[in-house]
């Protein structure tokens, strides 16, 4: 956190009277928070916190105090800084390799998904600060789309998947994984897919039957069981003339 305690460099403040905060400007709530800053932060983030554990659960007003109040806003700092620190030590670089930011698992859990920086420094426009396709390690995604579902949330910002893919070809360490790494063309899912040949049909063949009872069994069980291969055999052949008779073009 010690880049709190350097001055900002001029450059800084001289872009930053350049950016454009009409739209921030007009919205009365962000004007509302920034009015009444010196009342509401009090009162939210400490005396609020400390006040329910001690007049609901009957806890000590020093408990509630130091745990409720003050460990949860220094635990909040410091989560957040990490973002600046360990995001930009620890992690791989999938996107663009020529910069600091990483993309960190542990700091998005800490964050609500503020640790897959290095997507968030390549694609600064994108809301979703994250290529990922669930909530899991981002949190954060969920509430602004769930907000977009209502209406509170709208022109949101995102990235086409065909630029990232570009992109992390282009300039990433090569760590990125499309999908979950493997192909589903051409796989069998299941007894009787349409896709299976003769030759793999032929292979399917099913349990030899139990000619012994065991001593656990009973008769009739033993019986269902030879009864089930019996029908299992039948099903094979069945299922190869089928597949040989679509082969040859017979129509049914």
């Amino acid at each position: 956190m010690g880049w709190l305690l350097v001055r900002k460099h001029p450059d800084v403040k001289l872009r930053g009277r350049t950016v454009d905060m009409s739209d921030l400007d007009k919205d009365w709530v962000v004007m509302f928070q920034m009015k009444y800053y010196l009342i509401l932060m009090p009162v939210c983030c400490f005396l609020i916190p400390a006040l329910i554990p001690w007049y609901f659960f009957n806890e000590t007003w020093s408990n509630s105090w130091y745990v409720s109040a003050m460990l949860r806003y220094t635990l909040s700092l410091h989560f957040t800084w990490l973002v600046n620190s360990a995001a930009h030590i620890w992690g791989v670089k999938p996107y663009d390799k020529n910069i600091s930011p990483t993309e960190n698992p542990s700091v998005s859990v800490l964050t609500f998904g503020e640790g897959w920086h290095n997507y968030h420094h390549t694609f600064p426009w994108d809301y979703k600060a994250a290529e990922l396709g669930n909530y899991s390690l981002n949190l954060t995604t969920g509430v602004i789309d769930m907000f977009a579902r209502i209406g509170w949330a709208y022109d949101l910002k995102t990235t086409d998947p065909e630029l990232i893919r570009k992109r992390s070809t282009r300039t990433g360490d090569g760590t990125r994984q499309e999908g979950h790494g493997h192909s589903h063309e051409n796989q069998l899912y299941g007894w009787n897919d349409k896709d299976m040949t003769i030759e793999e049909t032929g292979r399917i063949s099913p349990l030899p039957p139990q000619t012994q009872a065991s001593p656990c069994r009973t008769e009739s069980q033993t019986g269902d069981q030879l009864q089930y291969a019996a029908n299992q055999a039948t099903s094979v052949q069945q299922t190869g003339v089928h597949a040989n008779r679509r082969e040859n073009g017979v129509r049914y």
